[in-house]
C-alpha cells in the first residue's frame, strides 16, 4: 500500500489484492469534483454523492472481480476512500470532529453520525431486503459504510427514519454520510489544537 499526503488535507491512497485494484485522491477541502470509475455503476453513482454533497474533490479508480460480485469492490473502495480520508486530515487539529446531518429524499429519510476519533465503531439501523439495484446487491450498502468506518477509524451511525423506495433509501444513506463528513472535518478556528481532552485523535 501507498500513501501520499500534503498539508493541502489531501491524499491519495492506493491498494492491489488478488481480488481489487483501488487508487483514490482526495481533497477535503475542495469543491465537489468527482471523477469516478468503477465497474459497477451504482457504486459510482454513489460515491459521487460522497464527492457533491460533501464539497470533496475525488479522483476514484476500482477494477475487481466482478464476475464472482461486487462484493470485494465495494468494500475494499469504502476502506481505501476512509484511509484517504483518515491520511488528509493529519493530526485532525482544529476539525470539528462532531458530524451529523437529516436528509430526506422522497419518501426516504435518514440521518448519519460521525465522530473522527481514531476509534472505529459502526452502527447500521437501515433494514434492506435481498434485491438488486442495477447489478448491484442492495446488502453491500451496510457493507460499504462498515468498511469505510474501519478504513476511517471513526465512529459510524446511520439510522434510517423513513423509505419504501430502494434507492432513495441507499442514496440518501449516502448523502447524509457526504454532509456529516462535511461537517466533521470543518476547520474550527477557536480550536486549540487536537479537539480531545487526551490530546490525540488517533490510534
Amino acid at each position: 500500500m501507498a500513501t501520499t499526503a500534503t498539508p493541502a488535507r489531501s491524499a491519495t491512497v492506493t491498494r492491489t489484492t488478488k481480488e481489487t485494484s483501488i487508487e483514490v485522491t482526495l481533497d477535503l477541502d475542495g469543491s465537489g469534483r468527482a471523477d469516478i470509475v468503477t465497474p459497477v455503476p451504482f457504486l459510482s453513482h454513489m460515491v459521487e454523492q460522497i464527492a457533491r454533497h460533501g464539497l470533496v474533490d475525488l479522483s476514484v479508480r476500482a477494477t475487481g472481480d466482478i464476475e464472482i460480485d461486487a462484493h470485494h469492490t465495494t468494500e475494499d473502495l469504502a476502506f481505501v476512500l476512509g484511509q484517504a480520508v483518515g491520511r488528509a486530515l493529519g493530526d485532525k487539529a482544529q476539525i470539528a470532529r462532531y458530524g451529523w446531518a437529516t436528509l430526506p429524499m422522497d419518501e426516504a429519510r435518514a440521518t448519519c453520525a460521525i465522530d473522527l476519533c481514531g476509534r472505529q465503531y459502526f452502527v447500521w439501523e437501515v433494514p434492506l431486503p435481498k434485491a438488486k439495484i442495477g447489478s448491484w446487491d442492495v446488502e453491500l450498502a451496510e457493507v460499504f459504510f462498515e468498511a469505510f468506518a474501519r478504513g476511517a477509524a471513526c465512529n459510524l451511525h446511520v439510522t434510517l427514519h423513513a423509505g419504501t423506495n430502494l434507492h432513495h433509501i441507499v442514496e440518501i444513506c449516502f448523502k447524509a454520510l457526504a454532509k456529516a463528513l462535511m461537517a466533521a472535518v470543518r476547520i474550527e478556528p477557536r480550536s486549540l489544537g487536537v479537539p480531545s481532552t487526551k490530546g490525540s485523535l488517533i490510534e
